[in-house]
C-alpha cells in the first residue's frame, strides 16, 4: 500500500475512533442525567396561595386535599392560616396579602368569607371561595362550585369578577363592617340568632325553617328608611333587609334584580300581619315576582339608613350583631375581586366604571306595592 493509503487509512480510523468516544459520552449522560421539564418554573418561582381557614368547619384531611391540588398545578404549598375566636379572619388575610400571595382562599362558613372579604377589599389580590358552611351564600350567587376539589380548581385558575360589597354602621360606631350578601334587622335576624349551631349541624339549612317557625308571630315594629338622603319613609315592618345579592337558602330569591355589580343595594321591607300575611310573602318570593303582596316594598339606592322604634335584632352576611337601633348601610362598588368558574356568564360581564358603560342600574329605582298588589315605580337621581 502506498504512503498516502497508509495515512488515509490511519485518518479513517482515528475518526471512527473519535466518533465512538463522543457518541459513549452522549449516551452515558443521557441516561445518568434526570429528566426535566425544560419550561418548568423554579420553585420560588412559583404562584402561591394563601388558606384562611375555620378549623371547627372542616375535616381532618382538607388541608392534603388543597396542598395536592395546588402542587399538582404547579403552585407551591399553600400557607395555611388557620381563624381564632380573638382573630376570624382579617389578620392572616392581612398576613397573607403582605407575604404577596397570589389568591387568598377562605375555607369556612358566610362569616369566615366576609372576615376575609373585610380584609382583601381594595387590595387588589383575588378571593377564592372553598364553601364549608350551612349556607355558603356568595358562592351559590356566583355559581360557584360547592365540592372542595372542583371549588379548590375554581380558585387557582378561574376568571377573576369583580364586585361591590356593603359597609355597615351600627348605633353610630366608629367602626364599618363590610357584608357581601345581605345585612338587615328584624325577623330575618331573630332567626340567625335563635337558630343552635348543632341544630345547623345536624340538618343543615332545614335548621333555619325551624327557626323561622318559631318566630312567625313576632309583632311588627315601626321604622324608619332614608333613601340616598331623600325623604324619611316610615313603615311598619318585620323585617328589613338590605342586599348585595338577592339569593336565599334553597335558591329562593328574595330581590330579583339584585346584582353584586351593579353599584347600587337592594332593599326590602316585609310587614306581614299574621301567618295568612306570610304564606302570601312566601308565595311571592316563591315565584320570584315584585308583586303578588301588598305588604312587600321594594327600592335600591346606594345609602340606606334603617332607624328602628325599639331595639331590633340584626344581622351581616348571617352573623348575628346584637341588638341595633340604627344601621347605615352604604355600597362599596368594585371593591373586591373573586375567583368564578372559568368562561362562566357572571365572569364575562363588564364591570361597573369600566370605560365607556356604567353601572347595570345606574338609576334609583323605587318600587312601591298599593293595597291592591299594583306598583308604582320612581326614577330618582
Amino acid at each position: 500500500m502506498s504512503p498516502a493509503g497508509v495515512t488515509w487509512l490511519v485518518v479513517a480510523i482515528l475518526t471512527v475512533v473519535l466518533v465512538g468516544v463522543l457518541l459513549a459520552f452522549v449516551v452515558r449522560n443521557t441516561r445518568t442525567r434526570p429528566a426535566t421539564e425544560p419550561f418548568a418554573a423554579e420553585p420560588e418561582d412559583r404562584p402561591v396561595a394563601a388558606v384562611v381557614v375555620n378549623p371547627t368547619k372542616v375535616d381532618a384531611d382538607t388541608r392534603e386535599v388543597v396542598t395536592a391540588l395546588c402542587v399538582e398545578a404547579g403552585w407551591a404549598e399553600p400557607l395555611w392560616l388557620e381563624t381564632t375566636v380573638e382573630d376570624p379572619g382579617p389578620g392572616q388575610t392581612a398576613d397573607a396579602v403582605g407575604r404577596e400571595v397570589d389568591v387568598v382562599m377562605a375555607c369556612g362558613g358566610d362569616g369566615t368569607v366576609r372576615a376575609v372579604a373585610e380584609a382583601l377589599a381594595g387590595t387588589g389580590v383575588a378571593l377564592g371561595l372553598l364553601p364549608a358552611g350551612t349556607g355558603n351564600l356568595l358562592a351559590r350567587t356566583l355559581e360557584c362550585p360547592l365540592d372542595l376539589p372542583t371549588a379548590t380548581r375554581v380558585a387557582l385558575s378561574g376568571d377573576d369578577r369583580v364586585i361591590d360589597i356593603g359597609r355597615v354602621r351600627v348605633d353610630g360606631g366608629d367602626e364599618e363592617h363590610a357584608f357581601l350578601v345581605m345585612a338587615g334587622t328584624g325577623f330575618d335576624a331573630d332567626v340567625m340568632g335563635n337558630t343552635p349551631e348543632a341544630l345547623k349541624a345536624r340538618v343543615g339549612p332545614l335548621a333555619y325553617v325551624f327557626a323561622g317557625l318559631r318566630a312567625m308571630r313576632g309583632r311588627r315594629t315601626r321604622v324608619t328608611i332614608t333613601l340616598d338622603g331623600g325623604p324619611p319613609l316610615r313603615r311598619r315592618s318585620r323585617t328589613v333587609l338590605v342586599g348585595n345579592s338577592g339569593t336565599l337558602l334553597g335558591g329562593l330569591v328574595l330581590m330579583p334584580e339584585a346584582l353584586v355589580d351593579d353599584g347600587v343595594l337592594d332593599v326590602v321591607n316585609l310587614a306581614p300581619k299574621g301567618i295568612p300575611g306570610w304564606i302570601a310573602v312566601a308565595a311571592r318570593v316563591i315565584s320570584r315576582r315584585r308583586r303578588g303582596h301588598s305588604r312587600v316594598e321594594h327600592w335600591t339606592a346606594r345609602e340606606v339608613v334603617i332607624v328602628a322604634g325599639d331595639p331590633q335584632a340584626s344581622q351581616i352576611d348571617g352573623d348575628p350583631i346584637g341588638d341595633a337601633t340604627e344601621m347605615r348601610i352604604r355600597v362599596d362598588p368594585g371593591a373586591l375581586v373573586v375567583r368564578v368558574p372559568e368562561r362562566s356568564p357572571a365572569a364575562e360581564e363588564t364591570p361597573p366604571g369600566a370605560p365607556g358603560v356604567g353601572p347595570a342600574r345606574a338609576h334609583h329605582r323605587v318600587t312601591a306595592f298599593t293595597p291592591r298588589g299594583d306598583h308604582m315605580i320612581m326614577e330618582v337621581a
